[in-house]
């Protein structure tokens, strides 16, 4: 009997064994953290690090890509290598197959074409140009002259390229045979070099039709050859019907809280829009209210330069006493403390804010320091970007437990603390560059000039000034040193993510360990999820770079920032010029991106100065502030300011509300532009720009339309624009009259939407007709139209 109870609790223990040793063999592995980000060929070779998408590379087993592009897989799993032959198709799958799973990536046909620039030699001893083709640099091309003409070549994206030519000692031309041109932002004129687009009338439109438990109906506009749906990193089988695409999200996506279906197509004529719908439990979200503060494409940032916002702790005030400073350059008494006041007495739930971006907090140095350019004024470090540790808090802002509390108040108020960080540089009493001052870029160049503020042209290693050696982050001792430094941050303090400060001064090869570590050792092992937005002036192409699985969420969209200033503030300049600039974001950065869209920021006038007259394009705006109190010179540039946040708050995007903003605080540059917060004692203006941006915050924390909807221009001319974005069967349109005049027009909208009541939510006449709105604008307005 002893005998046979052994032999069956050895049995017994050999299955359960087996068992249990089977299941850690198939337990649960991440091999992809997020939605892998589309690749773009090129025609030539393109190497692909699949260490950006993939965390563990040794488990890769296959790569299958369309017949016509060639894929070479390198021995340690960490390239790939595909060339695409000429006429692939537009859109195309590739599939990575691992030990026990298969993801789909989506793989874009490359678009350039090369085009040529001309100049009539008019004794020129040297001709350059310098635009959004090559990065502003005018030592990234080089001009040969033929006969009496100076050309070079480009292979360019379609799109439009702002240029200028730059001949012998620097003297800057527009091109004399080019007529189109566009404002520089500066009182001035680029060139503009066109590249034809697809035809918007020909290429697919696509729209999130309705859903019923897991079946999705999609509706199109114009023929499709091909359709990619993919769920989360996979993708599934359609069924085209008529004018509708139809499928199924799969069953086993329904332990998942949050997850994405993202769709694309294209036809002959060109690849159509992008969907994306967000799932929960395997289902398409339908309210708004379903969505929570780690919802990257939900969020409403309000970036707080913390020295000026609010002082929560007189107690740390300690400008600095040296009577060379001016009160504008010296700490004002803002602090962590003031923050936090302001997220407890409910400023930020009324104003819609889920997310705060704070300057940087760590320790700056207690004496002033003299600018290198003209007119040396000297300044403190009050904005917190002049490093002297990585690891302590500057003492005028606070404490850890000051930061702690902070954070913790903040995420039980369903906001999201992103700490502004500065990696590309280091002040000179810094310990990092006293100990290492070889790990600093060269300041003395060959040609005898310093590297200071040279942009573009020593992008990588140019200094901000003298006190302020940038690192060398190419060299991998201080990658590894710079983002462990980073990673304290986030790691001891529960952060949600990052403003990274000069991201294109820094290589790539910095955000790429920064990534890969953030992903390894938090977002991984906590389940957490952490948003990094980057700061890049330059082309569209430059700023894409920084972009994508194992890189940075995203960045500001300063291009579009820049069109929307021109247009909203100037009245001459065509909303079609805004148009096409919100064409070409979605061509770079895609339907349903995380880009930041700013109402301004610290590093340039308020926008209500040059609204309202008080500053104009063409001066030095940093000499007005010093010279000149500048105010709000005529009540327009608030209805002006109005629109731009009613803009950027219907766009696609994370909208960014720089401090004072939501009311109109005036300033010409920095300093000017960073005065200190004003809570109370608004004039009417000042309150009814509040009051309207809380409104405009509100309509879309409850919108889904607002936050993943589709976007279709309906109308643009000179001085008014309409658009509209669709969430299944809910719609949100926006009307624009920049005029100083009444204005009507009369705009199409989609069959399917004739049975819903619309309401305007500003007082906007209209009148419907089946699929006809006609709209009656008051002068300086904007609207925005829901059903009721």
């Amino acid at each position: 009997m002893n005998k046979l109870i052994l032999l069956l609790i050895a049995f017994l223990c050999f299955f359960s064994c087996k068992t249990e040793g089977d299941q850690s063999k198939h337990k649960s592995v991440i091999d992809i953290l997020g939605r892998a980000s589309p690749i773009q060929l090129e025609r030539n070779e393109k190497t692909i690090l699949l260490e950006d998408y993939f965390l563990d590379v040794t488990r890769i087993e296959e790569v299958q890509t369309l017949k016509g592009i060639s894929a070479s897989l390198s021995e340690d799993k960490k390239e790939l290598k595909l060339l695409a032959r000429s006429n692939i198709a537009l859109l195309s799958e590739m599939i990575v197959k691992t030990k026990d799973r298969t993801y789909s990536f989506l793989l874009k046909a490359p678009q350039k074409k090369t085009t040529q620039l001309v100049l009539k030699d008019n004794g020129y001893k040297k001709v350059q140009v310098k635009g959004e083709m090559n990065n502003w640099n005018p030592n990234q091309s080089s001009f040969t002259k033929s006969g009496d003409s100076w050309k070079t070549t480009f292979v360019l994206n379609p799109g439009d390229y702002q240029y200028i030519f730059v001949v012998d000692d620097g003297k800057e031309l527009l091109d004399p045979e080019n007529e189109m041109k566009l404002a520089n932002g500066f009182g001035g004129f680029n060139s503009l070099l066109r590249i034809p687009k697809p035809d918007p009338s020909k290429i697919p439109y696509l729209r999130t039709k309705s859903f019923e438990g897991n079946k999705v109906v999609l509706q199109k506009r114009n023929l499709i050859k091909d359709v990619f749906v993919f769920v989360e990193n996979q993708r599934v089988e359609t069924e085209e019907k008529d004018d509708q695409i139809i499928f199924s999200i799969p069953p086993k996506f329904k332990s998942l809280d949050r997850s994405f279906v993202r769709v694309w197509s294209y036809n002959d004529a060109g690849m159509s829009n992008d969907l994306l719908i967000p799932l929960k439990n395997g289902l398409p979200v339908k309210e708004a209210a379903e969505l929570n503060r780690h919802d990257k494409e939900a969020q409403i940032m309000y970036f707080t330069l913390l020295d000026r916002f609010n002082n929560g702790n007189k107690k740390n005030d300690a400008p600095v006493n040296d009577k060379r400073l001016l009160p504008v350059a010296n700490y004002q008494g803002g602090d962590i403390a003031g923050i936090t006041a302001k997220i407890k007495d409910g400023y930020f739930e009324k104003l819609g804010i889920n997310a705060l971006w704070l300057s940087p907090i760590t320790q700056n140095p207690a004496t002033a320091f003299q600018e290198f350019p003209e007119p040396k004024r000297f300044y403190s470090g009050y904005h917190g970007y002049w490093p002297i540790s990585s690891s302590k808090i500057d003492h005028r802002f606070g404490t850890d437990e000051d930061l702690h509390q902070l954070v913790k108040t903040a995420h039980e108020n369903d906001i999201n603390i992103l700490l502004d960080y500065v990696c590309n540089h280091v002040h000179k009493d810094h310990p990092i560059y006293k100990k290492h001052p070889e790990w600093g870029t060269i300041l003395d160049l060959p040609d005898g000039r310093k590297n200071i503020r040279i942009w573009d042209e020593h992008r990588l290693t140019t200094w901000f000034d003298t006190f302020l050696p940038t690192l060398d982050l190419s060299n991998p001792e201080v990658v590894d040193l710079q983002t462990d430094s980073t990673l304290y941050w986030v790691k001891k303090f529960n952060l949600d993510g990052f403003r990274h400060d000069a991201t294109k001064h820094i290589p790539e090869i910095f955000w790429r360990t920064l990534t890969r570590k953030l992903k390894q050792q938090i977002m991984l092992p906590e389940n957490r999820s952490l948003y990094q937005i980057g700061e890049t002036y330059g082309s569209r192409d430059l700023i894409q770079s920084y972009i994508g699985s194992g890189m940075l969420d995203s960045q500001f969209d300063f291009n579009m920032y820049f069109a929307a200033r021109e247009v909203f503030a100037k009245k001459e300049t065509s909303f079609e010029q805004l148009a096409n600039a919100m064409q070409e974001t979605f061509n770079y950065y895609g339907h349903h991106s995380t880009m930041g869209y700013i109402s301004g920021n610290h590093d340039a006038p308020r926008f209500i100065s040059y609204a309202s007259g008080a500053l104009r394009f063409d001066e030095n705006d940093r000499e007005a502030g010093f010279t000149r109190d500048i105010q709000v010179k005529d009540s327009i540039g608030y209805k002006r300011l109005q629109q731009l946040h009613a803009y950027n708050l219907m766009i696609p995007g994370v909208p960014v509300i720089f401090y004072g903003d939501e009311i109109g605080m005036p300033g010409a540059g920095d300093p000017d532009n960073r005065r200190m917060m004003r809570f109370d004692s608004l004039n009417e203006k000042e309150q009814e720009t509040r009051e309207i941006v809380q409104s405009l915050a509100e309509f879309r924390r409850n919108r889904m339309s607002m936050i993943y909807g589709d976007t279709e221009i309906l109308h643009q001319d000179k001085e008014t624009f309409v658009f509209a974005r669709y969430y299944f069967d809910e719609i949100t349109i926006a009307v624009f009259n920049k005029s100083n005049e009444e204005k009507t027009i009369s705009v199409d909208f989609p069959k399917r939407f004739n049975g819903h009541l619309l309401k305007a939510h500003f007082d906007t006449r209209f009148m419907r007709a089946d699929t006809n709105i006609e709209f009656t604008l008051k002068p300086s307005s904007f609207d925005i139209i829901t059903e009721k």
